[in-house]
């Protein structure tokens, strides 16, 4: 590597006085610019730097040595100056640095919570833990405000236990992949579920997605001037701030960026061209890199008055990361890095800092991105007191930068590609909020919807149900051993756990035997106390509450319906339920006994 010239090095200055006279004196470094449309909706560009995928091979007769880096070789080391002149970088590693090693960090104990542990005693409270009282308060309130403002008097009230029921159907939804299936199907009496008929008329669902609200309309606008998030405020608030209390993440953490699709209007609506989606609500998201649990979320509303804010990738970090214990690290991509955070990350809070590195940051050495001379599978490395820099050169015109404040040595691996440990950790550590985004979608309980805050909601129960998933998981190690569908059937029987408090209190049956089969058997699991199938021995959670008394079956049902035994075409109401199967039945269709005959069950010879 040819030699960087500069002031210092000509003078005779060594590596060591050099870089402690140019880390005194260093400033702050320039700020992050986050270029957006005039229309609100960011243009976000591809990551090319993200990381070095471990199936590339490129030609190994070209790899080249652990000490390939351009430059003279010197005792002492090299000295780089950054672009802006500001940072002294050395050839060689630098002092021992503040702080735990590398490999010697504090393992701190990851997972669920004493408050967690002790909630999750069935699938149905490890959700409440998220989905709390609180959270369906919000919801009632403001819903059942909007139904008696649409419809006065004739707005019968949701409750708890339509609501649970609501966001159940929603789950089960998810669980059959039905995203995309139009909601009528899912009621239809020959292709649909019967589960769905069985809690609740298809009209009673379309009623509750309309009207369903999570503020007072009549004071939005004046919180709206202040908040673009306001439809949502308070309960975006009140979730997310259950997140880090219920679980304590491993040391590794991952710092991302998430999309809810939603295609809609939304005044901080995103264009994100690398993304699926493309169009939709981001989210700022911190979450465990083992188990992908999110431990914090942020909304973004896009720019301000102010214009586009400035340094947001840094001001993002330092907010998901507050409460965070010293000696963890945070993974992040290009958009976030920076020295500057790195800096501010290890002196504030004892984090360490593990990063992709755009190059165009000031504070990267020309001499580590020039290519030309190099071989490709070279490492060139680069080091302060507390940073380390490598630029791994995976092809030809494929140079990666990757920055750490954990790592503190030119550590290769054995692998015939030769990638720097750095490299390594980063790839283990950077897909936490991927995978979060990919098992969410998988089983999405999203509808299609024209109204933004429904959309939020939507992700608020997706995020609740996996995050209760992980928290069920560690909790119960012992749940269904060896199975590869274990969330599948978590969500399936969550879902079934929050529509049965409806079913049970049907006073009638649906009109589909399917459906009225899940009625009654939903009574009958009432009745005779039948705990739910968690696939736990239930005198491991301690005793059970009483299970509601079964309705004493009437032959007249309060509601005049039409008969179910005639062709719909003579339109017969009555009131008169068959005391056998519960179907309303006129009185050309029914026929009269005796009680001695009824008991006994004989009729003309036969038996009833």
């Amino acid at each position: 590597m040819a030699s960087v010239e500069g002031d210092m090095t000509r003078q005779g200055f060594t590596a060591t006085q050099a870089l402690e006279q140019m880390v005194a004196s260093e400033d702050e470094g320039p700020e992050e610019d986050v270029s957006e449309e005039e229309d609100g909706e960011e243009y976000d560009p591809e990551h090319d730097d993200d990381a070095v995928d471990d199936e590339e091979a490129p030609d190994v007769g070209n790899a080249a040595a652990d000490d390939d880096r351009p430059g003279d070789r010197r005792a002492d080391g090299e000295i780089y100056l950054s672009k802006n002149g500001k940072i002294a970088w050395s050839s060689v590693p630098c002092r021992a640095r503040q702080g735990s090693p590398p490999g010697g960090r504090h393992e701190a104990v990851a997972g669920p919570t004493a408050q967690a542990a002790a909630g999750a005693c069935d699938i149905a409270s490890a959700f409440s833990l998220f989905i709390t009282p609180r959270v369906e308060a919000i919801v009632l309130e403001a819903t059942n405000r909007e139904g008696s403002r649409r419809h006065g008097d004739a707005w019968r009230g949701m409750d708890a236990v339509d609501l649970r029921a609501y966001t159940g159907l929603l789950i089960l939804a998810g669980v059959y992949r039905s995203r995309g299936e139009a909601a009528a199907s899912l009621w239809d009496a020959e292709s649909g579920r019967p589960i769905f008929r069985a809690t609740m008329p298809l009209k009673v669902f379309y009623a509750y997605s309309s009207l369903l609200r999570f503020d007072d309309r009549e004071t939005r606008p004046a919180r709206r001037a202040v908040d673009k998030l306001a439809a949502v405020r308070e309960l975006w608030d009140e979730w997310s701030a259950r997140l880090p209390s219920l679980y304590n993440p491993g040391p590794d953490v991952t710092v991302d960026e998430q999309l809810v699709p939603f295609r809609g209007r939304c005044p901080f609506r995103q264009y994100m061209p690398s993304k699926p989606a493309r169009y939709g609500i981001k989210a700022w998201v911190c979450c465990d890199a083992r188990s992908s649990y999110a431990w914090k979320m942020q909304v973004y509303t896009g720019k301000t008055r102010d214009g586009p804010e400035r340094n947001l990738g840094a001001r993002v970090v330092f907010d998901l990361t507050e409460g965070l214990p010293r000696d963890h690290t945070v993974t992040c991509d290009n958009f976030f890095t920076s020295y500057e955070l790195a800096q501010r990350l290890l002196a504030d809070r004892g984090l360490a800092l593990v990063g992709t590195v755009r190059k165009n940051k000031p504070e990267l050495p020309p001499a580590l991105l020039a290519t030309k001379t190099r071989r490709v599978l070279s490492s060139a490395f680069a080091f302060t007191p507390i940073a380390t820099l490598v630029s791994y050169l995976a092809r030809r015109n494929r140079n990666v930068l990757l920055l750490s404040t954990l790592h503190a040595d030119a550590r290769l691996s054995d692998r015939a590609d030769r990638k720097p440990a750095l490299i390594l950790d980063y790839n283990r550590n950077k897909g936490g909020v991927d995978n979060l985004d990919k098992v969410i979608g998988t089983y999405s309980c999203r509808r299609m919807t024209a109204r933004w805050p429904l959309a939020v909601f939507h992700n608020i129960l997706d995020v609740s149900s996996y995050n209760a998933f992980v928290i069920w998981r560690e909790v119960h190690p012992d749940w269904m051993p060896g199975k590869r569908n274990k969330r599948r059937v978590f969500l399936e029987r969550l879902g079934k756990a929050l529509v049965r408090p409806l079913i049970e209190r049907r006073v009638t049956l649906p009109r589909t035997e399917a459906s009225a089969a899940v009625v009654r058997a939903a009574r009958e699991e009432a009745l005779c106390g039948t705990p739910p199938d968690d696939g736990l021995d239930p005198d491991a959670l301690g005793p059970r509450a009483p299970a509601p008394e079964a309705p004493a079956p009437d032959n007249r049902a309060s509601k005049r319906k039409r008969c179910q035994m005639c062709p719909s075409k003579k339109d017969r109401k009555t009131h008169t339920v068959c005391g056998r199967c519960n179907k309303y039945i006129c009185k050309d269709c029914s026929r009269a006994y005796c009680t001695a005959c009824a008991n006994w069950g004989f009729v003309r010879g036969g038996t009833i």
